[in-house]
């Protein structure tokens, strides 16, 4: 989703010189086949947005393949770019890397000042990890490799198995299939009281942009909307969106999660770069991509 979206923004603007193998041409965990591959096409700047993610069902079902294979990602493809002279590297964290019940809105240099959310550690220091890697790189060897910590995020290209994929599209893809199905209900993890800001993809891959070409500051930076929503009333709009008209069950045995997830983007602001996406207007474009590639 995220590295599909930052090619649409690269087109956007204008460049063509763009490098981006899928998965299936290069398997990011095999630290030769990533060798070769900086060897051969020896890119300037590198965007690295690959990573194995997930919900909460996710990361309780395979953490050790979360930890491992995010770990094996970052390693390969930092290391090289080093390796290989890369003159500029952006590496995307996640919201999740910060402490489960630090103040909010989350600023950058609560990082490692208390316990992480159990329901995803094993990602979040995955993500630590590749945060200090890209920092000590740059101390010891003068890399330019800088590190941002994007919000939960949303839209065309996402993963909407209902039960590996993050909230929105999982929810997506529960509510259209109630309404093909002429379900009563559809049930919600939790208590629906948690809070969480959205990103949209194309909003994400805009500040990576910007961020690419006007930031090259060592410290990690966040980027987010600045808005909030509970679970709740999320799964309300999108109820509304993909025009199912049941009703919502709360399924209070499940985990929550973290109560309350919004990033302070104040330095990120500073710098005049705003998101244009509003909620509602993301989660339709989101919808119509799910039709067309899925139902």
């Amino acid at each position: 989703m995220v590295g599909s979206a930052i090619h649409r923004a690269l087109l956007r603007q204008g460049f063509q010189n763009i490098i981006g193998p899928s998965s299936a041409d290069l398997d990011l965990t095999r630290q030769t086949d990533v060798e070769f591959f900086f060897n051969k096409e020896k890119p300037d700047y590198v965007f690295l947005a690959a990573a194995k993610v997930g919900g909460i069902y996710a990361n309780n079902t395979y953490p050790a393949e979360f930890i491992f294979k995010n770990l094996q990602i970052q390693n390969n493809v930092i290391h090289s770019a080093y390796l290989s002279c890369v003159k500029k590297l952006l590496f995307l964290g996640s919201s999740c890397i910060y402490p489960k019940l630090c103040p909010q809105p989350i600023k950058e240099e609560y990082l490692l000042t208390g316990p992480l959310e159990p329901t995803n550690e094993p990602y979040a220091i995955a993500k630590i990890a590749g945060l200090k890697l890209c920092e000590y790189y740059n101390k010891e060897y003068k890399t330019n490799f800088i590190s941002t910590m994007p919000t939960n995020l949303y839209g065309p290209g996402d993963n909407y198995d209902p039960l590996n994929s993050h909230v929105v599209p999982g929810l997506i893809r529960r509510f259209h299939d109630a309404k093909i199905s002429n379900a009563a209900s559809v049930t919600i993890w939790g208590t629906g009281n948690p809070l969480r800001e959205f990103l949209f993809v194309d909003d994400l891959a805009d500040a990576c942009l910007f961020l690419m070409k006007e930031y090259d500051t060592p410290k990690p930076i966040n980027i987010g909307s600045g808005e909030e929503v509970s679970i709740k009333d999320l799964a309300i709009q999108i109820a509304k969106v993909t025009g199912f008209t049941g009703s919502l069950q709360m399924d209070y045995s499940k985990p929550d999660g973290t109560p309350r997830k919004l990033l302070d983007a104040t330095k990120l602001m500073g710098l005049n770069w705003k998101a244009k996406f509003k909620l509602t207007e993301g989660l339709q474009v989101t919808y119509e991509n799910f039709l067309q590639s899925h139902a």
